[in-house]
């Protein structure tokens, strides 16, 4: 069957079609994505804007007009962190139903973490064993870890490259006052999660998303000694060198684009601390997450 998968982010809004069946790997077939930084349009008092909901409900229609040629059998629309946190969301998801007709989901975190888990249990195989997985997006971290396809640890916590750019850093280059007040933020966010995630010496460790495929590509152009997946070392490294870098310098790096290059600071800064904090020492990268993991629990909803 063929499945469109609408996926409403803090940074872009993306409708992903694919041609899924049960039992096999969903097959990509086209892609309509926009950059609307949704998350940037969150006011002081934690609403959306109206012109944050206008500039969403453009790009919904757009993304439908675009793919309007295409027989889609069923459309998975779903909102992560920008919505999922707005104190308006009830009155945005009814406007995108009301003006556009599509009845948006709004996941919570742990769903997040558990949909991408799915992703990666399956892209990985079993003979991975018992796994540990992170996904940094524009809003939050996603943290799962567990030896089954449903993970027996799942937490989202609000450390977003998008977000933490927005709330700590200033100046170009970042200052370092700046630079030490999002350190240290994340190290106390970070702290308590220990503990609860357990042992991650004899995991697998995953990666998923945009920040950790932009940064082991800096990491396999600039550090390739260091092999093809993404190190504690090779990542402290590379975000050194990053807080360092004017916003040019930045977006002129492999696989950086300018708007990616405003936020990849806080990603490295994340990441690195993400895996020092957990043990990991090497993570290896899955090109599946989120909107996978929606496609593969929907076909074992159908099968069932």
């Amino acid at each position: 069957m063929r499945l469109g998968v609408l996926d409403v982010g803090s940074n872009t809004v993306h409708l992903q079609i694919m041609d899924a069946h049960h039992g096999s790997a969903p097959v990509p077939y086209q892609s309509f994505k926009e950059e609307i930084r949704l998350a940037e349009y969150l006011t002081d008092t934690g609403e959306l804007s109206q012109a944050g909901v206008e500039r969403l409900l453009g790009t919904l229609d757009r993304l439908k007009s675009s793919a309007s040629g295409i027989a889609i059998d069923e459309t998975l629309a779903f909102a992560t962190s920008a919505i999922r946190e707005a104190r308006n969301s009830e009155q945005v998801l009814q406007a995108v139903a009301s003006e556009t007709g599509i009845d948006l989901q709004v996941l919570s975190g742990e769903d997040e973490a558990r949909f991408t888990f799915l992703a990666v249990r399956r892209w990985v195989g079993w003979s991975a064993g018992d796994v540990i997985l992170l996904d940094i997006g524009g809003g939050s971290l996603e943290i799962a870890a567990g030896d089954q396809e449903n993970p027996s640890y799942s937490n989202s916590v609000m450390l977003g490259a998008s977000r933490m750019t927005r709330q700590f850093l200033t100046g170009d280059p970042f200052t370092e006052k700046s630079l030490k007040k999002l350190e240290k933020h994340i190290e106390e966010t970070l702290a308590p999660l220990k503990n609860q995630v357990g042992d991650n010496s004899r995991r697998t460790a995953i990666g998923t998303s945009k920040t950790f495929r932009t940064l082991r590509r800096i990491q396999e152009n600039y550090l390739p000694e260091l092999g093809k997946h993404l190190t504690v070392e090779g990542i402290q490294t590379i975000s050194q060198k990053l807080q360092r870098m004017e916003h040019s310098k930045r977006a002129d790096l492999p696989g950086v684009s300018s708007s990616r290059a405003t936020q990849i600071v806080a990603g490295a800064m994340v990441a690195h601390k993400a895996m020092e904090s957990l043990g990991i020492e090497k993570l290896i990268q899955c090109p599946w997450a989120l909107r996978e993991g929606i496609v593969l629990q929907r076909l074992d909803w159908l099968k069932s």
